[in-house]
């Protein structure tokens, strides 16, 4: 079997990390949020899922809800996996199988980054631990992405583990929502999976560097919880130095003022002015005169008559009213935009965060662009998610040097496998909201 070259390249050079490889073995969010980052500013990316080879899948992000129409029924796919898996490659890999394991490791030497999603041991029982697969890459570096982490407490270690589950045992939904006896309120979308996905990609490349440093690769250990709790701010100082216990304060801040959501005539608006001249700036504009005021600490002390008058100026004003005074003064008044104000927001349009590209299920879709922007090497979408196995021989043949005929015998053996849609994409404009709509 030839060895794999570094020069062959599967995917088109573009973006900082052209010529980095990932390989991908993560499922349901966090993991493949990482390797979607990567693969967004040009690494070559390969997603290995394992069986059964067709539905139900193995990756549960396929299926997710909301769904969009595939070529035929039955044939759905998920809007998630739509966005999560784009510039992806897609190898269908039984690692259980002797001969799945011995392509997993082949995949490991001719690749830089190996991420994960897995319950803390999952690898070690299939042959594959750290060790093992060091054993053929020693450059590699290894992102083991989990809900709380591979040591520590064995109860916690062996937990089931979501987004929300995360939320809760960092600490951050602690400061969601209205004070008590409201519940805490968590947040809309899964962010602690998105923010530990741009975390695990973070510390993939970080790993990266030290193994061009060094010659060596390591273990990094992604624990969801810890990513949160390390991004709320000052919250453990509160505690340990002054023994806080800081809570819910819905929509306001608890240390900053003015800094709250307001009704205006025609929706919702915010309106932050944490700092003494921005402060100075709001209350010229809102007709406040009161000096007792500019003191910060009187002002955190005594928010009601604030509240009220920046509560009747926002009212009596449209947002577009609002959001021109405040760029007119100097002062952070923003809209409250949803998906729809966002589509027509010629701000996003300018700076390319809508794209359209073609997905080998759905056909042309139209999501979010890509950030941030790059002046030299801009990332991009170059391809939508692949279906089950649309890569195996791209892959194996391209990547790794197997003879077709390998190819063949590994399929028929069931080591790799893969699940192509029935006929071509819907055809047809995206099926998406219109910004002239």
């Amino acid at each position: 079997m030839e060895a794999p070259s570094r020069a062959r390249s599967l995917v088109p050079p573009y973006g900082p990390l052209a010529g980095v490889r990932v390989l991908e073995s993560a499922r349901f969010v966090a993991g493949p949020w990482a390797a979607a980052y990567l693969a967004e500013f040009g690494a070559e990316v390969v997603h290995v899922e394992g069986p059964p080879f067709g539905p139900p899948y193995a990756d549960p992000t396929r299926t997710l809800r909301p769904l969009l129409a595939g070529p035929a029924p039955g044939e759905e796919v998920s809007e998630s996996w739509v966005q999560y898996s784009r510039n992806k490659l897609s190898v269908g890999l039984d690692l259980r199988h002797p001969e799945g394991r011995r392509v997993f490791l082949d995949l490991a030497r001719a690749s830089d980054i190996w991420i994960e999603s897995s319950r803390p041991g999952t690898y070690d029982k299939l042959g594959l631990s750290d060790e093992e697969v060091w054993a053929a890459n020693p450059r590699l570096t290894i992102v083991h992405v989990s809900g709380h982490g591979r040591t520590g407490d064995p109860t916690r270690v062996a937990a089931p583990s979501y987004d929300l589950t995360a939320q809760a045992y960092s600490g951050y939904l602690s400061l969601q929502g209205e004070p008590d006896p409201a519940p805490p309120m968590r947040a809309g979308t899964a962010l602690n999976d998105t923010v530990t996905g741009l975390a695990s990609a973070t510390a993939g490349l970080m790993g990266y560097v030290h193994a061009q440093r060094t010659g060596r690769g390591q273990s990094v250990d992604v624990a969801q919880y810890e990513v949160f709790f390390v991004l709320l701010e000052n919250l453990a100082l509160d505690y340990f130095m002054r023994g806080v216990v800081r809570g819910r304060y819905g929509s306001g801040h608890q240390r900053l003022h003015p800094y709250d959501v307001h009704r205006a005539r025609d929706g919702w608006v915010v309106v932050a002015a944490p700092t003494p001249d921005a402060w100075r700036r709001l209350a010229e504009l809102i007709g406040f005169r009161d000096p007792a005021f500019d003191d910060r600490d009187y002002r955190l002390a005594h928010r009601g008559p604030v509240d009220a008058a920046i509560a009747a100026f926002c009212r009596e004003r449209t947002r577009d009213e609002l959001e021109e005074l405040g760029r007119s003064n100097d002062v952070a008044i923003s809209r409250v935009l949803d998906i729809a104000d966002i589509a027509r927001d010629r701000h996003y349009r300018e700076r390319e965060m809508f794209l359209e590209w073609d997905d080998p299920v759905a056909g042309r879709v139209k999501g979010p662009g890509v950030a941030p922007k790059f002046s030299e090497t801009p990332g991009g979408v170059w391809r939508g998610a692949p279906w089950l196995g649309q890569d195996n021989e791209r892959v194996l043949v391209g990547r790794l040097g197997y003879a077709p005929a390998e190819v063949d015998r590994l399929r028929a053996a069931g080591a790799i496998g893969e699940h192509p849609p029935s006929g071509p994409p819907p055809s047809g404009p995206p099926r998406f909201l219109r910004e002239d709509r």
